[in-house]
């Protein structure tokens, strides 16, 4: 695998803004989670979090995405190969102040990626 397909990013946003929302789509949109075992939040597995309704522990997922033809290749080929896939490495943030010692070890890690 090539370093072009590896994708390091983090959903910051402030408290209520839909970043899990975002998480969940895209958890779903790459049938990381299959539809029987998707609920609001997937990634908030914490008991407070889920109580609270606000994320505040970060969240770290892989995901692999295989995009719809035509697509430009990452290899600058043209169209994308079948076997051609992405590997997404997500973190989902909290939005809430109180947390924000979470956001700047999100931002420290997709820094290092």
């Amino acid at each position: 695998m090539s370093q072009k397909q590896i994708r390091n990013f983090a959903i910051i946003a402030h408290v209520d803004h839909g970043k899990s929302t975002l998480s969940d789509r895209l958890l779903e949109l790459t049938k990381t989670i299959s539809k029987e075992k998707m609920q609001e939040q997937f990634l908030d597995q914490n008991p407070i979090s889920r109580e609270r309704g606000i994320t505040i522990k970060l969240a770290p997922v892989r995901m692999t995405y295989a995009p719809p033809s035509p697509v430009s290749s990452p290899s600058g080929r043209g169209k994308a190969e079948e076997d051609e896939f992405f590997i997404l490495n997500l973190i989902d943030t909290p939005g809430h102040v109180d947390f924000s010692y979470e956001v700047s070890r999100t931002l420290a890690a997709c820094e290092g990626a």
